[in-house]
């Protein structure tokens, strides 16, 4: 028997998880890493803390199993985007902390590189859908102004799991899906774009050379095979960015395959064979790890915030009773708004609570209860809570159907998703069948492992995700329900749009 291990390298921390070859996840182990904020706009990670967890999660991971290590054929790493890992000529990395993907220091930067390229054909081109300043190659321009010597000094910038991947092979390298995070890469040229490197004055050879996400970029260092507790022969495939190895674990490998993912903040990515670009409502594309497929999404900033906010502020008795009693807080909030009736009385509530995204006409856009009166309840208020929110995420859906057919199926993963009553509210409101499988919050390590059997060629294609996801429950949309959805949306969408307008008088006071 040969197993697979995947990393999730995410913000919070890593996920190691070992796969046998059926893609079941026999065992996972998870270690945080921190972010530091040393200035406004400024969000900072230490790799070397991202390669620490690494060993860590592996050592752990390790020790939860009974596999022979031998028996450990390959492995991917999934890491979170828009990363910028200065690697010296001499192999060595020069800063201590990097920016990640939030962080947002380099505007001055953006708005000089729009100077010669227009913003919208740049966007038309790249995809690149969060506020400009996240992307890579601000970043390297901010470098460039702030640390020529380092700069100078630096061989290649990298990404998140391809500072891993080197720290294991010593390979720098990069896959399509990590480079279309770059704001140099061409979506339907697959590769960089010159025209927007030679804008950036960034030296075309800083970035690093791109290859598809399973190929075997190579096998385990001695060093590394030390510190991991791998045999050496362990190869290592390129792996992808989070977005396209979420969106492959999600089973999305086909033209019009979606899903929702609903935690702390939520998204609807469809994968397709050409990328989803819209100017003003701008979802962000990513290449996939599917050759010649794209991920594109929309965001909501607060889905499962939202509602952790109700249960903390409004609720705060029922958490009480948590620690007292059988009942999590969240199911009984859920059967208190499964009493109210639907658009719970002519209650609204906008989930913004961390502010707007591209969805939204401004940034300044805040959260908000509208036509709240005398007659509603504490049950009222947690059902519009939950209504708001799939409303929000009904108007990210509507973007992405204005340009691409979506299947009648759509998989919702993440904590929020284990929630039946919430898929109920989701069905009704995106008129879809709403889908449990088993993978649940596995999807991003599921898609790196896949990955890595593919490469490895234990796989002999991604069809094999297909096979891996068995449906656990259905919830069909209820007519009568989606009606009054639809009415309640048109109402939902003039209140958002005044409370731009409201959120911008506000942060000029």
């Amino acid at each position: 028997m040969q197993y697979i291990i995947s990393y999730d390298l995410g913000t919070g921390g890593t996920k190691a998880s070992l796969f046998d070859l059926d893609g079941r996840s026999l065992a996972a182990a998870f270690v945080p890493c921190d972010t530091y904020y040393p200035a406004s706009g400024f969000h900072e990670q230490k790799p070397e803390e991202w390669w620490g967890s690494v060993v860590r999660a592996t050592r752990d991971l390790l020790q939860k199993t009974t596999v022979r290590l031998n028996d450990v054929a390959c492995l991917a790493v999934s890491g979170h985007s828009l990363g910028v890992v200065p690697v010296g000529y001499d192999g060595s990395l020069l800063s201590e902390r990097v920016p990640i993907w939030t962080d947002s220091r380099a505007g001055k930067e953006a708005k000089e590189f729009f100077e010669t390229i227009p913003e919208e054909a740049w966007y038309m081109t790249t995809g690149n859908g969060f506020p400009p300043p996240l992307y890579a190659v601000f970043k390297l321009m901010w470098y460039r102004r702030h640390f020529p010597e380092l700069f100078a000094g630096t061989d290649k910038f990298v990404g998140t799991k391809d500072y891993i991947n080197y720290k294991m092979t010593g390979v720098l390298s990069c896959d399509y899906s990590y480079a279309s995070g770059s704001g140099v890469y061409d979506l339907k040229g697959w590769k960089y774009k010159p025209e927007y490197i030679a804008a950036s004055e960034i030296p075309a050879d800083k970035f690093p050379e791109i290859v598809p996400s399973t190929e075997i970029i190579g096998t385990l260092t001695k060093a590394a095979s030390e510190q991991l507790g791998l045999p050496r022969s362990v190869q290592v495939a390129c792996g992808g960015v989070d977005n396209a190895c979420m969106a492959l674990g999600a089973g999305c490998i086909r033209d019009g395959m979606a899903y929702t993912s609903l935690g702390t903040s939520a998204w609807i990515a469809v994968t397709s064979a050409r990328p989803v670009l819209d100017v003003r409502k701008r979802p962000y594309v990513f290449a996939h790890c599917v050759p010649g497929m794209f991920t594109s999404a929309t965001a909501t900033f607060s889905a499962g915030n939202s509602y952790r906010w109700l249960r903390d502020t409004v609720c705060d008795e029922l958490a009480a009773a948590e620690r007292i009693s059988a009942e999590d807080a969240y199911a009984a909030m859920d059967r208190l708004a499964a009493a109210s009736p639907v658009g719970a009385k002519k209650l609204l509530f906008n989930p913004s609570l961390a502010g707007g995204s591209s969805l939204d006409r401004s940034s300044n856009i805040r959260g908000a209860f509208l036509g709240i009166d005398l007659g509603h309840t504490k049950a009222d208020l947690i059902r519009a809570t939950l209504e708001g929110i799939c409303l929000n995420l009904r108007i990210a859906l509507d973007v992405l159907e204005k340009y691409t057919r979506l299947s009648e199926d759509m998989l919702v993963v993440g904590g929020g998703g284990k929630s039946r009553f919430w898929r109920g509210l989701f069905a009704d409101i995106y008129n879809k069948n709403i889908i449990e499988t088993n993978i649940g919050q596995d999807t991003g390590s599921l898609g790196a492992a896949a990955v890595a059997a593919v490469g490895a060629g234990l796989w002999k294609s991604f069809d094999r995700i297909s096979e891996i996801h068995k449906v656990r429950d259905v919830v069909r949309p209820d007519g009568a329900h989606v009606d009054q959805y639809e009415k309640i949306l048109r109402v939902f969408e003039k209140a958002s749009d005044m409370q731009c307008d409201i959120g911008d008088m506000l942060a000029a006071l």
